[in-house]
């Protein structure tokens, strides 16, 4: 006989927050939303900590380098989406890791024999203006000199003419010394008025670039997700099919943190990728998606750096109604957190958990914080953005843009819902579909942390920690849901826009 269930799936629209006493010093502006994304020993720091709660899902319609990049300005972690050719995505990470807040290797070189027509070839393939002139063409070989587009006019200067007629030679640039401090190199920009320092070794080569727009993004963007050596942090997606090809590939771009993408990952192809990670590269990699204690349980004692909770809860997932397999995200959160805690307190073994899916308000994203939740995967929320890679389109006398499911015929990632034996995909677990066009992800995500944080003081709570230990939740009637919204009144319309 079947095991039952006597308590119902529940979702996060299902419960509320009590509020605590709110301190003095309980303000937005005290609160940090910094937290875990993979595990760590009791007493010792994680080796890779978000400074928000955010990650962008693994899917082709919200996470690429542009997301990848905009997101961790903010402060938070994309997930590259896997549906797509190794090289590939291999190429989007090693462009995020490009990105570099501080000493950037050149990534744009040629040789003084070269042309402007190579120059403008250059440019239009890496959106760089600046190409350093090495000896070899090598983003390490001895400098030589430096080409910017102050340096020719594309009017008047002939498409065969020698980079090394019209390039800002070694003699007369300004450069800094194999040793010195992004401060000190920082320095020197503003000293000289420069919008690149070039870093250079005892023998004249190329060792690093500066850029005076990195220290201006810095200085705008102060919660950056940043590495030891100031790039961006980035994720990837992979599946249990091809992992022993994809997998060197993203470590050798630089790939920061990996994510075993299934919509069930309770399964003991999952152990076996996550064993084989463990045991050939010095990687972190997550898993899921579980949601219940036996599926969080199997992924931790595999090796999984982190554990993802949610099946069936995206706004474009139809995995419920097609296979009749889920949680409500709320009900399978609180399992998964229950035995995270208890896991903790007998091994002092933190495995973060990640809450993916069900969240339809901001309000959603604080409750999943409470209930347990480390940080968020949204797909929905994300692919509303400029920075998401989908097409903006005017549909009636709205602005949209397209989102699509990793298990809907358009994506067809069918990896995603391999069950072993197969090779293609037999049946839809996605949809394909419109997100209302919501403008900038800074904008939209300041007001999203601005709400996260007022409830967070109205809970006496000062840290994602300390929500989890001081939060009280209570259930709602279907009644009180209605009472909780604007009714009885004529609404008039308001110049503050609500998701």
């Amino acid at each position: 006989m079947a095991y039952y269930y006597t308590e119902p799936s529940r979702t996060f629209s299902e419960y509320l927050l009590l509020p605590n006493l709110t301190t003095k010093d309980c303000t937005p502006a005290n609160v940090s939303l910094k937290t875990p994304i993979v595990k760590f020993k009791k007493g010792e720091k994680p080796d890779v900590s978000l400074n928000i709660p955010f990650s962008s899902a693994v899917m082709q319609a919200v996470s690429d380098h542009g997301m990848a990049v905009a997101l961790a300005r903010c402060g938070g972690i994309s997930f590259i989406f896997g549906s797509q050719s190794v090289q590939d995505q291999a190429e989007m990470v090693r462009k995020v890791k490009g990105y570099k807040a501080g000493f950037v290797v050149s990534r744009s070189n040629l040789t003084p024999d070269h042309t402007l027509k190579d120059v403008l070839q250059l440019k239009e393939k890496t959106g760089h203006s600046t190409v350093a002139i090495t000896d070899n063409g090598s983003p390490t070989g001895k400098l030589l000199g430096i080409v910017t587009s102050r340096d020719y006019r594309v009017s008047r200067d002939a498409q065969d003419k020698r980079v090394a007629d019209f390039m800002t030679p070694f003699s007369s640039l300004i450069y800094g010394k194999s040793g010195i401090t992004l401060s000190e190199a920082n320095d020197l920009i503003w000293e000289h008025k420069l919008n690149c320092l070039p870093i250079v070794d005892g023998h004249q080569n190329l060792e690093y670039l500066v850029f005076r727009k990195d220290y201006d993004a810095h200085k705008e963007n102060p919660l950056e997700l940043l590495d030891s050596n100031k790039s961006y942090i980035v994720g990837a997606g992979i599946n249990t099919k091809d992992y022993e090809e994809r997998v060197p590939a993203l470590v050798e771009a630089g790939v920061d943190v990996l994510v075993i993408d299934s919509s069930d990952g309770y399964s003991e192809w999952q152990r076996e990728t996550i064993q084989y990670v463990k045991a050939n590269f010095n990687a972190k990699i997550g898993a899921g998606n579980v949601v219940d204690r036996e599926g969080f349980l199997y992924l931790v004692e595999a090796g999984a750096d982190f554990v993802k909770v949610g099946i069936g809860g995206g706004s474009i997932c139809i995995t419920r109604e097609a296979k009749g397999i889920g949680r409500g995200q709320a009900s399978a959160l609180i399992e998964v957190a229950q035995a995270r805690d208890e896991y903790y307190r007998e091994t002092g073994i933190y495995v973060p958990i990640c809450s993916d899916g069900g969240i339809v308000h901001d309000y959603h994203i604080t409750l999943a914080l409470a209930m347990g939740a480390d940080f968020v995967m949204m797909g929905r929320y994300f692919a509303r953005f400029d920075e998401s890679p989908t097409r903006k389109l005017r549909v009636g006398n709205n602005f949209v843009k397209e989102f699509w499911g990793e298990g809907s015929n358009r994506a067809r990632n069918w990896q995603r819902y391999d069950t072993g034996g197969k090779q293609g995909l037999l049946f839809e677990e996605g949809v394909d579909s419109y997100v209302p066009y919501a403008g900038s992800l800074q904008e939209n995500l300041d007001k999203t942390i601005g709400k996260i944080k007022s409830t967070m003081c109205n809970c006496g709570s000062l840290s994602i920690e300390e929500l989890q230990q001081k939060a009280r939740i209570t259930l709602v009637s279907a009644t009180s849901i209605v009472e909780g919204g604007a009714h009885d009144v004529i609404l008039k319309e308001s110049s503050l826009s609500e998701e």
